[in-house]
């Protein structure tokens, strides 16, 4: 999978959450220990989005396999980093969301599973 067809994933779901009225905080922010897809926040949440796009045959079970322990502490000390980066958003409560974005034959996309708080920290 190109970084382009991940970007285009992102994007989808980006917009998907802004047509919900969540304001996009951030994109693809990056620390030492790796990325945070989307930054999202409402009025009470701030949401940290790890977005996997697969296509019609992968083997990771469309990219929630993806999501091991390692990589969900990694995602925690990420989103710890941008707090305290962002100490006014430290009042929102915090939750992990993870989208699966689906790229079909037809080289369209769509989301084809959003899980809300994904993971307990």
């Amino acid at each position: 999978m190109t970084k382009e067809v991940g970007d285009r994933g992102e994007i989808l779901v980006a917009q998907l959450l802004q047509d919900n009225g969540w304001r996009i905080l951030e994109t693809q922010w990056r620390c030492r220990w790796g990325e945070l897809d989307l930054i999202a926040c409402d009025r009470n949440w701030l949401l940290f989005v790890e977005v996997k796009t697969r296509s019609d045959r992968n083997w990771d079970a469309d990219g929630s396999l993806a999501i091991t322990p390692k990589k969900q502490v990694k995602l925690v000390k990420a989103a710890s980093i941008f707090l305290s980066q962002h100490p006014r958003l430290s009042t929102l409560a915090c939750r992990f969301d993870v989208a699966l974005v689906r790229r079909a034959a037809s080289k369209s996309f769509y989301l084809q599973t959003y899980i809300e708080q994904a993971f307990v920290t």
